[in-house]
């Protein structure tokens, strides 16, 4: 069976592993250059002594005379204050005269192989094997006052003495390993559990899965989203940010910039007084765009992380706005056509109250004979029913306000064209009849009919509205189809006209606004069907 392991786990297993391989390869490598500092360190302290020992001038005469008890008695002074293993004097031949551990050995040859050289008048180190076991060892020669040698001095450490150094020193190396070892232990734990916590107890994969869920909803929001840390460096940013603030450059070239590089904005969105609150819905301007843009901080245990900051344009809003003031308008359109329908039918009452059935018949015939034929012309001349709708509910708004929605004969729409959905016809439809009837309204009575032409019998939709109102002043006619733009004196306006350059740009179209004489303005739109 398969264990799985959580990240703090691996974490503290993978540190600790590796802190122990390390300080095992710390620990030998000390080992090993502390035991060669020691063998030549105590080579060249036996070296030392022996050729100090061998330039006594009362061994030198005792050597030559071959006086083994004077040896000893100079010897045994000098070996009381050395720190070396043994001390050794051998004749020109290589014959023992002292040896300070064993005085059986007076007499007998000194062993090990290596005194040849001593004997051509040189110093030197070795390790060999003598009568007392393997050391390590200096030889020095003794010389006459003729440079001729006569005898060797032989000062030594035994291996065992060298190797009770080294497990001193191991045993120092070992400890302190094991102390680093137990301190690393705790530090490993801590470390990972810290990391679990900053992770909040995530596992890596449940973090990257995290990171490409944030990416993909930060791509996904209709909303630009900017985040930077606290020194207002950007961090993350998406599509929809970039492509409303106009940037062209990867995502990846805009991290790390400061974000008044990328943003300017008016009033100032990013100075320090502002920053410290959150804000919502605020209307500035970043860059070239004018946005509806939101601020809030990140904390993280009462500390401040940085900002995120998403806006929308401010466009979308007034948009949004306007569409939803035309279904207002199509609920005003049912409601005045509701309102005639029961003015006519209280009417119809009280002539029946009255017993007067001759005038409520004709009353019903002439009313009837109206409704009908505006609606058999509706009906029969264009397709789309939500169309036949909104002009009957026009025809009835208009004619409430005194003023008559006439049709020209030649009307009709058999097929919407490709590029247009029939919503964007009747807000095209709709804005277009609206604007006309308030223009008219600005003469006076009695009020002009507003004409609406519609014809789709070519290769494209023509629709033309004309009234008889004031007409379109020179100082806003360039400007007219702009947001904002408008000739009236309140309300919430400025809108619909730009809808309709909206929705007729869109379906590669184009309008003509011209005069009416005498007074008033046409509107003319065309609209290619392919």
């Amino acid at each position: 069976m398969r264990i799985k392991l959580s990240f703090q786990i691996k974490l503290f297993l993978c540190l600790v592993a590796f802190s122990s391989l390390l300080l095992t390869l710390i620990g030998a490598y000390t080992y090993y250059q502390l035991d060669a500092q020691l063998h030549r360190d105590l080579g060249a302290r036996a070296q030392v002594q022996a050729r100090e020992i061998a330039l006594i001038p009362t061994l030198v005469d005792t050597v030559k005379n071959n006086d083994t008890d004077g040896i000893a008695a100079l010897m045994n002074k000098i070996r009381a204050s050395s720190d070396a293993s043994y001390i050794v004097i051998g004749d020109n031949h290589t014959m023992h005269l002292y040896h300070s551990e064993h005085s059986n050995l007076l007499g007998t040859p000194m062993i090990g192989g290596d005194n040849k050289e001593v004997l051509e008048g040189k110093s030197i180190i070795s390790i060999r094997k003598g009568g007392i076991g393997v050391s390590l060892r200096s030889k020095a020669p003794i010389m006459d006052e003729n440079n001729q040698v006569i005898g060797i001095v032989s000062v030594g450490y035994l291996k065992s003495h060298i190797d009770s150094l080294n497990a001193r020193t191991l045993t120092q190396i070992v400890g302190s390993i094991v102390l680093l070892l137990i301190a690393l232990f705790i530090f490993s734990w801590l470390l990972s559990k810290n990391l679990k916590r900053q992770m909040f107890s995530l596992e890596p994969k449940e973090i990257a899965l995290l990171v490409r869920q944030q990416k993909a909803l930060l791509e996904a929001i209709y909303e630009g989203v900017i985040a930077v840390d606290p020194q207002l460096r950007i961090i993350t940013i998406n599509h929809a940010a970039r492509e409303l603030l106009d940037l062209r450059q990867p995502a990846s070239s805009l991290m790390g910039r400061e974000i008044s590089e990328v943003i300017q904005s008016q009033p100032d969105f990013f100075s320090m007084t502002q920053l410290e609150q959150d804000t919502h819905d605020e209307v500035c301007r970043f860059n070239h765009a004018r946005v509806i843009a939101s601020r809030v901080r990140i904390m993280q245990e009462e500390e401040l992380q940085g900002w995120v900051i998403s806006f929308r344009d401010k466009n979308d809003i007034n948009t949004l706005s306007s569409q939803l003031s035309q279904v207002k308008r199509y609920a005003d359109n049912l409601r005045i056509m509701r309102h005639e329908q029961l003015n006519w039918t209280a009417t119809l009452a009280g002539l029946l109250h009255m017993q007067r059935y001759d005038e409520a018949v004709r009353y019903v015939e002439a009313q009837s004979e109206g409704a009908q034929e505006i609606l058999d012309f509706i009906s029969q001349r264009f397709s789309s029913a939500a169309l036949c709708g909104l002009l009957l509910g026009k025809y009835a708004s208009a004619r409430e306000k005194g003023i008559e929605l006439r049709f020209d004969p030649a009307c009709q729409l058999r097929q919407l064209p490709a590029s247009l959905n029939e919503t964007e016809l009747m807000s095209i439809i709709g804005n277009l009849l609206d604007n006309a009837v308030d223009a008219t309204l600005h003469c006076s009575a009695p009020h002009d009919a507003v004409e609406l032409y519609i014809n789709d019998s070519s290769n494209e939709l023509v629709i033309e509205v004309a009234d008889r109102g004031p007409g379109i002043a020179a100082q806003v006619r360039d400007t007219l189809f702009e947001q904002g733009v408008t000739t009236k004196d309140k309300g919430d306006h400025g809108i619909g006209l730009h809808l309709v350059a909206s929705h007729v740009a869109q379906a590669h179209g184009s309008i003509e606004v011209s005069d009416n004489d005498p007074h008033g303005a046409i509107f003319s739109l065309f609209i290619p069907k392919a």
